[in-house]
């Protein structure tokens, strides 16, 4: 009778180890994966950054170009002979 108990024992906690084992390299994956992704955002962030910056530039950069030559405005009408 002892050894059935025995063997019971063992079996649950080989159960217990073996269901420990899956849950920590669940969460190993997991945190791989959310490592992945906040690379890939930073990256992302990055990149949107340079092209808002990007855009600001050129838009200073036109606005001092229209501040030195403005824009043609067409204020009269054409002439008639």
């Amino acid at each position: 009778m002892q050894m059935v108990a025995l063997i019971v024992v063992v079996v649950v906690l080989f159960v217990i180890a073996v269901l420990a084992a899956d849950r920590g390299v669940k969460a190993r994956k997991r945190g791989r994966l959310r490592r992945n992704a906040a690379d890939r955002l930073g990256a992302a962030v990055a990149g949107a950054e340079a092209r808002e910056q990007d855009r600001r530039a050129r838009q200073n950069a036109s606005a001092a170009l229209t501040s030195v030559m403005p824009a043609i405005n067409d204020e009269h009408s054409p002439r008639r002979v």
